[in-house]
């Protein structure tokens, strides 16, 4: 009789109430029945589309827990997005920031208690120093950095703020999704055995770009098109391959101790970013993990994650093959069905008991691994982890990309030229 069972994704839903907030193993969604509903009173860095839907997602969560969300004050770099922002959630006038200092003025409202991060990652690092010397709890979208120095620097900014008792909370959703905290449990208790090979990808269209207008300033320009450029995203194994990264660390437990890749600039004409990549990621143990991302429409098109282990496989938040699942007792992970409301679930629930829950290292790790998978490729060297953690002498511990966010601030902004990207071998 074969005692492999298959844990399939209906198979974890059938089993998953979609009514609480699990971090670890521990039910936390009980807020409500506590009697301990509070108003958070929040400030949002960033109105963009990404900085108004995690102010839904808190709103959503807060009131699933039975708590209440008042935006007290927002800051973006356009006055039209900061407007449209505050009219929808009832922001006072006074409270609308605009520029590149406008978070500054966010973070000295005293009655706000939690920051919402949602600005291009270039500016990630600075704002959350911001928020951290001002006391407040974060919420940081991924990525949090684009170059190394900046990665280091969020995972100090972390340490920092855990002896200060406040919280961070990273919009990594997969690690806040019953599914993958199922899954992960399982691998930890040994379900597939020691994981040595897996791939993982995100292989999807291209992204939108805006003309340049007549007269438009450097600065305007990238903040438009922050998705297209390298000083401002990372790229875009960086900026969105981010989360399958993260799910692999997550699942092995440890960073890569090299990587070794190739890419390339085949269709895009605007920005200064690569097509697609590919890197092989060693995860030291005789594991080596296949990565590839790509940004070209008409293709085939695939996110998700899959690993291979000496006594099973699983997807990342889907189905799992092993012969030892029936053995194992698995917790409940009851979340939300949006793994982005979960985020912030889990961050209220931890403010409203007194706990901290604090992920900066870990998004700042899998910033750095892609990083170290971009640097690769675009330079055609194997770049090693202590390359851009503990090597001082390497070429890339030290390396910034500019124009920085103190250009920004200090009105020395000078946009890369479009159309023009590294040259493997040469950069």
């Amino acid at each position: 009789m074969n005692t492999s069972r298959i844990l399939t994704r209906r198979h974890f839903l059938k089993n998953t109430a979609i009514a609480g907030a699990v971090v670890s193993a521990m039910p936390l969604f009980n807020i409500r029945a506590q009697g301990a509903g509070r108003k958070f009173k929040i400030g949002l860095v960033g109105c963009g589309g990404r900085g108004t839907g995690a102010t839904a997602n808190i709103i959503e969560a807060a009131k699933s827990l039975g708590h209440e969300i008042e935006v007290v004050a927002c800051a973006d770099f356009f006055q039209e997005k900061a407007d449209t922002f505050a009219k929808k959630y009832n922001v006072a006038a006074d409270r609308v920031f605009v520029g590149t200092d406008a978070y500054h003025k966010v973070m000295a409202q005293k009655e706000i208690e939690l920051v919402l991060l949602a600005t291009p990652p270039n500016f990630r690092p600075v704002h959350l120093e911001a928020a951290r010397a001002a006391g407040k709890h974060c919420f940081i979208e991924k990525p949090v950095a684009v170059d190394p120095v900046g990665a280091r620097k969020v995972i100090a900014l972390g340490e920092v703020a855990k002896q200060k008792g406040l919280c961070i909370v990273a919009g990594t959703q997969r690690r806040h999704t019953g599914t993958y905290l199922r899954n992960q449990n399982a691998v930890a208790q040994g379900a597939i055995g020691k994981i040595t090979s897996g791939t993982i990808s995100w292989c999807g269209n291209k992204l939108w770009f805006k003309e340049r207008e007549a007269g438009e300033s450097d600065a305007s320009y990238l903040v438009r098109n922050w998705p297209s450029f390298l000083e401002m995203s990372g790229d875009h194994i960086v900026e969105q391959h981010v989360h399958q990264i993260d799910v692999t660390n997550w699942f092995l437990g440890r960073p890569p101790i090299a990587a070794i890749g190739f890419g390339g600039r085949a269709r895009r004409k605007t920005g200064n970013q690569f097509d697609f990549f590919s890197v092989d990621f060693n995860y030291g143990d005789d594991c080596h993990i296949h990565s590839m991302c790509r940004q070209v429409s008409g293709c085939y098109t695939n996110v998700g994650e899959f690993y291979m282990g000496t006594e099973g496989s699983t997807y990342g938040g889907g189905k799992m093959q092993s012969a030892k699942l029936a053995s194992l007792t698995i917790p409940e992970f009851k979340t939300h069905a949006n793994g982005q409301v979960q985020e912030h679930v889990d961050l209220l629930n931890a403010l409203a008991k007194g706990e901290i829950l604090n992920g900066a290292k870990d998004v700042a790790e899998s910033t750095m691994t892609a990083i170290m998978g971009r640097i690769s490729c675009y330079t055609g060297q194997q770049v090693r982890w202590s390359d851009l953690m503990t090597n001082a002498e390497s070429p890339w511990y030290n390396l910034t990309l500019a124009p920085s966010a103190a250009n920004f601030e200090g009105g020395t902004v000078v946009a890369p030229k479009d159309d023009v990207c590294p040259i493997p071998g040469v950069a």
